[in-house]
């Protein structure tokens, strides 16, 4: 969800955040790596609640989240 205070601030700009997965398919860990500080809380709190396909053994990438408050 797109912080309210960054919305009236009219601040966007991409949160990249390093994610690794655990076998089971939760998040099990996330860490920002560049970001506005007001959408980089957002951007963790969405990413935490992914699930994904299990899987044999541990795996880490790069998300990308853009943040625009006119869309």
């Amino acid at each position: 969800m797109y912080p309210e205070l960054a919305k009236r601030m009219n601040i966007s700009g991409a949160v990249k955040i390093l994610i690794t997965v655990s076998p089971n398919g939760t998040v099990k860990e996330a860490k920002v790596l560049g970001g506005h500080p007001l959408l980089a809380n957002a951007a963790l709190d969405a990413v935490r609640k992914w699930r994904f396909e299990a899987g044999s053994e541990e795996s880490s990438g790069i998300v990308t989240f853009d943040f625009a408050p006119n869309q």
